[in-house]
């Protein structure tokens, strides 16, 4: 029997684990300084916010690990030996010990990116990305007024929505002319930053943060800008993006670049040891797809598919067509396949354009100039069914075959408005040379099938 040892219980290591145990007998150890359990870290917003507890955020009982013969460990590893294959661990209390395997994943997951501000170790700065960072953020935050948050994606407008929630003015730095317009194109970046203002967070474009200052006590109180201006604040939130949390497994014999080395199979250049998740940068991403991917449900990918491979079966990563979600504010956005921000006027793609005269629901819809063949989408305000996306994108279906086929990709439910109607007449009032008519929505089974 195996001791298969998971450094990291995010969900690309508990999916192995639970995989794993699902098809075979061997011993597993899950190994975390974070949290003993589990828990969905997209969550975390809501606990802060107050719409969930943290228990909430546990998918399994705690007695799911005992049932499943699935160890949990909690303590913090500070070196592997890989030629003798243990680990030093540290536990609670400090007690650094060995502990052996015979099949390693590191599952280690990613760090809030930091660029080196004068005052960035300052009380009261920090990133969101785990528990600890949860507890910090709930307790420096009481009593404030004034925040900054620095960077204009994902993880920024949740923190923005976190502190609005509890009345404490927000300072948001976004260096780009618009919000997240290095990965959405110019017409959703600028809906997006309306509904930014719009939610009176105090928007600063084509704004870098030069330093951090603090109040005489290690406090921060002070952001000053590139540009020199200082803006009160007694929390900032960092959110410039993360990277593989994989420090101390450099200067090893394991390969690393931005994150460890791995292969189709996820294995790394070391023989019996294997890494999944956010802290993995592939040496040839799959079609499609990055060298590095931090991205939920990537990591649950991973998890499955390297269960497969160390229970018999050798089965490579593929994640399939691209897709993401994300929620600005009261705006729920979707993205499948491959939407770039900008399209050259004389590219292979071509794009679809529709917006609301509210200015909060869109979406786009990119195809090959040439066949005409759907490549991507971006949906907001109007909820999507991903497998129908997915199935249409891979079978490089023509955009005219899909706005006819739009209302079965609609999830909204059915007593909410629906925007067809109006992607169609404007889609035709652009190519008059070829009208397309939608197409009435299949019933359940016609959907799905008996």
């Amino acid at each position: 029997m195996r001791h298969i040892v998971i450094v990291g219980n995010g969900i690309a290591g508990i999916t192995a684990a639970r995989e794993i145990r699902k098809q075979s007998d061997d011993r597993i150890t899950v190994i975390s300084a974070e949290t003993e359990h589990f828990f969905s870290r997209t969550a975390l917003m809501y606990v802060y916010m107050g719409q969930l507890e943290f228990h909430h955020l546990k998918p399994y009982e705690d007695w799911f690990w005992v049932k499943n013969r699935i160890e949990l460990v909690l303590a913090h590893v500070t070196q592997i030996d890989f030629d003798k294959k243990y680990l030093n661990l540290v536990r609670t209390p400090a007690l650094e010990e060995p502990f052996a395997y015979d099949v390693l994943i590191l599952a280690v997951g990613s760090k809030p990116n930091f660029m080196g501000w004068p005052g960035q170790t300052l009380r009261g700065v920090q990133g969101l990305y785990g528990k600890p960072d949860l507890d910090r953020m709930e307790a420096d935050t009481r009593s404030i007024r004034q925040a900054v948050v620095v960077g204009g994606g994902l993880i920024g407008i949740e923190l923005c929505e976190m502190l609005l929630s509890r009345n404490i003015h927000v300072t948001f730095l976004v260096r780009e002319k618009s919000f997240w317009s290095s990965v959405l194109p110019a017409e959703e970046s600028a809906l997006v930053t309306r509904h930014i203002v719009a939610h009176h967070v105090d928007l600063r474009l084509h704004t870098e943060l030069a330093e951090l200052r603090d109040d005489g006590t290690g406090q921060v109180n002070t952001v000053v800008t590139k540009a020199g201006e200082q803006i009160p604040a007694q929390f900032v939130g960092i959110a410039v993006g993360v990277s593989p949390n994989i420090s101390f497994v450099r200067n090893t014999p394991l390969e690393t670049d931005r994150g460890i080395l791995v292969n189709e199979f996820l294995e790394t250049n070391l023989s019996d040891v294997y890494a999944i998740g956010d802290c993995v940068q592939h040496r040839t991403p799959p079609p499609g797809r990055k060298p590095l991917e931090q991205i939920w449900y990537s990591g649950r990918i991973m998890g499955e598919t390297l269960a497969q491979t160390l229970t018999g079966q050798q089965t490579a990563y593929k994640p399939g067509v691209f897709f993401n979600s994300a929620k600005f504010f009261d705006i729920e956005y979707q993205t499948y396949g491959d939407v770039a921000n900008f399209l050259p006027n004389d590219g292979p793609e071509q794009a679809f354009y529709w917006e609301h005269a509210a200015g909060e629901i869109a979406m786009r819809i990119n195809y090959r100039a040439d066949t005409g063949a759907v490549t991507g989408v971006n949906a907001l305000g109007i909820r999507q069914r991903q497998a129908i996306w997915e199935d249409w994108i891979a079978a490089g279906k023509p955009i005219e075959y899909v706005l006819e086929q739009l209302p079965q990709a609609n999830f909204d439910p059915e007593f909410f408005r629906q925007f067809e109607p109006a992607i169609l007449a404007k889609f035709n009032a652009e190519n008059p040379n070829r009208p397309v008519r939608l197409k009435a929505k299949k019933g359940l089974f016609g959907l799905f099938g008996r």
